[in-house]
């Protein structure tokens, strides 16, 4: 079964309702256990550190409740995201949003939002899930291991001879599984902080990618190339991704 599914809009005879638009400037939520930084009366407003060669396209809400919570309140998901989306068109009309429901197994446990962050694939849900995942070596037998904890690749059982710059090449990209990263957001990312005379060219990337599927030998494509635009990593049967404990998003800010 897949666990997401694009949602319906409601029926007709749903109850329709519209959230009252919020225009004046809304607080960051933070996580309940992160630490919290003492109030000073002059203090500047904190500020965002995006990635290099990176910024903001839209966000995601991930929002966790069921059918019968929903019900409970009268409503049901699709009349909630329809509330949502009439309230995004008010505020800013040239928006456009997607909506899906994720699904998962009935009688399954957990928070509704943290088993809605994993069915979507957000990447820190993800992260934390392997965290409990024993590091079998065995698992490596037939295939690569990506050990992002340890900076380290393993082909068929053995520490493949990557440098630090090969690592971390392969590293951005498996950590944006799917998508596509173009040649100057890798530049900007990987070389960040380093002189024009220190900075590769796009071209010097190919010549990077080039030495890193050598050292991949027949597991090579696991790094593919789009052409005209960048490279991107796609899941494969024969790759292992171990994750460090508390492995934050890459691209959150």
């Amino acid at each position: 079964m897949s666990n997401t599914a694009i949602l319906d809009r409601p029926s007709s005879t749903s109850p329709v309702r519209h959230l009252r638009a919020v225009t004046e400037p809304v607080g960051t939520i933070d996580a309940p256990d992160a630490p919290q930084p003492a109030a000073t009366q002059d203090a500047p407003p904190a500020e965002r550190h995006l990635p290099a060669g990176t910024a903001p396209r839209g966000f995601a809400l991930y929002v966790g409740i069921d059918e019968a919570k929903a019900a409970a309140s009268g409503v049901n998901l699709g009349v909630l995201v329809d509330a949502l989306r009439r309230t995004l068109a008010e505020l800013a009309p040239d928006a456009e949003t997607y909506a899906t429901v994720a699904l998962a197994p009935v009688g399954s446990g957990g928070r509704d939002v943290d088993v809605v962050r994993l069915a979507l694939h957000e990447p820190s849900a993800i992260a934390r899930t392997k965290q409990d995942e024993p590091e079998d070596e065995d698992r490596a037998a037939g295939g690569v291991v990506v050990d992002i904890s340890r900076k380290r690749v393993l082909i068929d059982g053995d520490s493949a001879a990557f440098t630090f710059k090969e690592f971390e090449l392969l590293q951005y990209l498996v950590l944006r599984e799917g998508r596509t990263i173009e040649r100057t957001e890798l530049v900007n990312s990987l070389w960040h902080g380093a002189t024009e005379e220190e900075s590769p060219g796009e071209r010097t990337i190919d010549v990077h990618v080039r030495r890193l599927r050598a050292k991949l030998g027949r597991y090579e494509d696991i790094v593919r190339t789009v052409r005209g635009v960048g490279y991107r990593f796609d899941r494969h049967a024969d790759v292992v991704i171990r994750y460090g404990h508390g492995t934050p998003s890459p691209d959150r800010f």
